[in-house]
């Protein structure tokens, strides 16, 4: 029997790097809800405690607090649970951060359905659909530590709206030892195969490849690809996948309504139709732990196999 994967909280790889960042550059700064704890950022506030700014729980306020430090120079990291910043806090990330133009990091922290217990109040399920309508401003989902750390890299240098989601579920490794785990609007194919294409997101892309790897067993070649830039989305890799394997089933913690599987869906239509399987949360997510909810819309390896079964018919 093979060792279980050890797996991470893509949390502390994004506040570790956010601290060592902010070393080197004393435009980066932290802006928080009264999030200090559960965004990880003790031992930032502990070691630049003039750099980080609590807003306490006012989400419009914190949007504002950070336009004002990036139209002064800074460069704002703006962290908070992910529900309550997209969902409260809408109006001013589309005029205060993608309107303007400001090189803002929204850092929506435990997205998804990460809360469990806490029930749909703070599932945040929309938050895909939501920030990728807004123009301008760009949608990540790392998928492991080290994309989380290269997109953290990467966000600190790209003078643009970005939105960022930092996972709480804990994640075994899909890009250790890749040269460039996280290129800006590039696809990663982290699994060859010619029969379907899996295009997963965020913590389903280890999922993904567990079902891959099942299939694999039966004869069926699938590709996965990890999709870590959902705003602006990789075409090329999309239609790729679709002239090359002819069947795409997309995969995300998150509505199937606008999100992952609507902009792939999207780019399919246009280009090259072929029959497709949009995975996701449908409705109100229930209360329940994350992996009873993950279960429990059928975002796990053997839901990913059966899609795939039937779009082979």
């Amino acid at each position: 029997m093979n060792a279980p994967l050890a797996t991470f909280d893509c949390r502390q790889a994004f506040a570790e790097t956010l601290s060592a960042l902010a070393r080197e550059n004393d435009r980066i700064v932290a802006v928080c809800n009264d999030s200090v704890g559960s965004s990880n950022l003790v031992a930032f506030q502990k070691e630049l405690p003039n750099r980080l700014v609590n807003v306490g729980i006012a989400e419009q306020d914190l949007i504002g607090v950070a336009a004002g430090l990036a139209n002064g120079g800074f460069i704002p990291f703006v962290c908070a649970a992910a529900p309550f910043l997209t969902g409260r806090a809408a109006e001013q990330i589309k005029a205060d951060v993608a309107y303007s133009r400001y090189h803002i990091v929204l850092c929506g922290m435990s997205p998804g359905m990460a809360y469990g217990e806490l029930g749909p109040t703070h599932h945040s399920i929309e938050d895909l659909s939501w920030m990728r309508a807004m123009s301008g401003l760009s949608v990540l989902v790392p998928a492991d530590p080290e994309q989380t750390i290269a997109a953290v890299k990467w966000a600190a240098a790209a003078d643009k709206p970005i939105y960022m989601r930092i996972g709480r579920t804990k994640v075994p490794s899909v890009s250790a030892g890749q040269a460039d785990p996280f290129v800006y609007g590039k696809a990663n194919v982290v699994r060859g195969g010619g029969d379907v294409t899996v295009i997963a997101t965020g913590i389903l892309v280890s999922r993904a490849i567990e079902a891959s790897e099942r299939l694999a067993a039966e004869g069926i070649g699938v590709r996965v690809v990890n999709m870590s830039t959902i705003s602006p989305l990789d075409e090329a890799a999309v239609i790729a996948a679709a002239k090359e394997t002819g069947a795409i089933v997309t995969a995300e913690e998150a509505m199937t309504e606008g999100g992952l599987g609507a902009a792939v869906a999207s780019v399919v239509v246009r280009h090259h139709p072929v029959p497709m399987r949009i995975l996701g949360v449908t409705g109100f997510a229930p209360t329940g732990s994350a992996e009873f909810l993950l279960d429990h819309f059928h975002l796990n390896a053997g839901g990913i196999i059966a899609a795939v079964r039937e779009l082979r018919g």
